[in-house]
């Protein structure tokens, strides 16, 4: 009951300010979402303005004031129930810097499974090398693989002449459309369930293996790392990142602890497998010019220590770029708790995922 109205509109007025400028900036703003504390004081205001509106209801002083709680209340209603897609802008900085990073966080799960896959197959590579040397004839599938690393090596740092002139844009571009090529087979063969992503992967760790472990056997580990990391800080993670995307396929074609229909389970993951695919097509990219125009030349052209510093550089920006671009505070995990609806809020804005 309201005892003195004027009083009752002085101290209320300012909770309805803030309702409305809350619904200014989401109409301003249509594909803005709020984080879980505003969303709980938005609820908070729509629930005071509500029972203010049903106190004034009894009055027939102060029309002009229920005309515009009646209409706050109704557009926050709108708000709060708005069945259509809101539009979206296209914002590329944004999907990389964001949402990118955030899609893979969700799915930590399903990259672990891919990692585990292919260091498994590079210690099997590495086995297989050391029990039989001659087994690398059939293990790697390229030629100037197959010989003596320390041959190689000499002949390397001993050319007088950039074998590559002329043709490094031509060679870069082979490397990222094999690769691409590579990364969406890798992904598509999640339609095995799973199983031929993870043959793909621990294939790639087999080979992985077998090469370094001759070089290292070889003496030859700083012309390894020279030549390798340069382009495979890069390249490695983005097969693992196809890989990922490829489990998440499985898992939404098996649906494990998923009571919902097959065809809404593979609609809740779409966006997450073309951001995922998106993202590696990109870091291919960049592998396949630093391979071209840097991972080609050795020392003494380019010593080892640069092009392993460079490497170990882009690691660890990677990295961080995947484990913290993106995040934000209080976002890494919903509150225990927390009703399915609000929960699911929070996971759609924070980039939680159980898978």
């Amino acid at each position: 009951m309201i005892i003195d109205l004027q009083r009752f509109i002085t101290e209320e007025r300012r909770y309805w300010a803030e309702l409305e400028a809350v619904l200014n900036e989401l109409e301003r703003k249509p594909a803005h979402k709020l984080d879980l504390p505003r969303l709980e004081r938005f609820h908070y205001l729509y629930q005071r303005a509500s029972a203010d509106l049903a106190k004034l209801m009894t009055f027939s002083a102060e029309p002009n004031t229920r005309f515009y709680l009646e209409a706050l209340v109704g557009r926050t209603y709108g708000e709060i129930h708005e069945t259509r897609a809101k539009p979206h802008r296209l914002a590329p900085l944004h999907w990389f810097f964001v949402t990118f990073p955030r899609t893979f966080r969700k799915h930590l799960r399903a990259f672990g499974v891919c990692l585990a896959a292919m260091l498994l197959g590079g210690a099997f590579g590495a086995f297989v090398i050391t029990a039989d040397p001659a087994a690398k004839e059939v293990l790697l599938p390229f030629a100037h693989l197959q010989g003596d690393p320390s041959e190689r090596v000499a002949r390397e740092e001993g050319a007088q002449e950039d074998r590559l002139a002329g043709g490094k844009t031509s060679f870069s571009s082979y490397l990222m459309t094999h690769n691409t090529k590579v990364s969406i087979l890798t992904l598509a063969l999640g339609l095995t369930w799973g199983i031929g992503t993870l043959i793909m992967l621990f294939y790639n760790g087999v080979i992985l293996g077998a090469v370094a472990w001759d070089y290292i056997l070889a003496g030859e580990t700083p012309f390894l790392l020279g030549w390798l990391l340069p382009h495979g800080a890069i390249e490695i993670p983005a097969i693992l990142l196809a890989g990922q995307a490829g489990m998440i396929l499985a898992n939404a074609l098996i649906g494990w602890g998923q009571p919902i229909a097959l065809r809404r389970r593979l609609r809740q993951t779409a966006g997450d497998l073309v951001t995922l695919i998106g993202g590696v097509a990109i870091m291919l990219a960049w592998a396949g010019l630093i391979e071209a125009f840097f991972s080609q030349y050795h020392a003494p052209v380019v010593p080892y220590s640069v092009k392993i510093g460079f490497g170990v550089f882009e690691l660890v920006v990677l990295a961080l770029f995947l484990g913290k671009s993106g995040a934000k505070a209080g976002c890494e995990t919903p509150p225990a708790g927390l009703k399915a609806d609000r929960q699911q809020e929070q996971i759609q804005d924070c980039g939680i995922s159980s898978v």
